[in-house]
């Protein structure tokens, strides 16, 4: 599997690896790249504490985001996960995965690129469209074809996704694997891992 930073978006500028070594490790990429599963073992191989920023709406919220979505709209949940997000990041090195759309709201993202180190996860469509088959809790996809579905969100969002700090491609592997590509990639970018 390979690994390699991730290409900047217009006069989004490298941070330096010393600036990113203490922050926390924010992963970002479409739903069913894998942030939640391989998050946590992340973290296990960092000893670091993991968020789930998906959880973190929901407890802050007291209901599901299917129900924020029904309920409110996506604009209202992007505007909680915003917030949730800004609480996550002002804080100790951890490991966060954030929803898929986080990263694409601009504020969170500059935010995210000045306080985080941001690693995306880099999936094929064929891998996003079988992991989300496996769970019918996604929003986004209720009543429609999720591989329709998960082609325009690649393609509206990969511009956003590429302002990560690193890449990691990723595809139908164990989420172990991803894990070492990801330490490897922390490690070459001076990073510790």
């Amino acid at each position: 599997m390979a690994t390699g930073r991730a290409a900047t978006a217009g006069d989004a500028a490298p941070v330096p690896a010393p600036a990113l070594a203490l922050r926390p490790i924010l992963l970002v990429g479409l739903m069913g790249s894998g942030k939640t599963s391989i998050g946590k073992r992340l973290a296990a191989a960092l000893d670091l504490p993991f968020f789930d920023s998906d959880a973190e709406i929901e407890t802050a919220a007291r209901m599901t985001i299917s129900e924020i979505f029904q309920r409110f709209g996506e604009a209202h949940f992007r505007d909680g996960e915003r917030r949730v997000i800004a609480r996550l990041l002002d804080g100790s090195r951890r490991v966060i995965a954030s929803g898929g759309g986080a990263f694409v709201d601009p504020e969170t993202r500059a935010l995210a690129r000045d306080r985080a180190c941001v690693v995306w996860l880099d999936a094929d469509l064929d891998t996003l469209v079988a992991r989300v088959a496996r769970r019918g809790h996604r929003p986004l996809l209720e009543g429609r074809d999720a591989r329709t579905v998960l082609a325009e969100l690649m393609e509206q969002r990969r511009p956003a996704y590429a302002e990560a700090h690193l890449r990691i491609p990723t595809g139908p592997v164990a989420h172990e694997e991803t894990v070492a590509a990801i330490l490897a990639a922390l490690r070459e970018a001076g990073l510790p891992a």
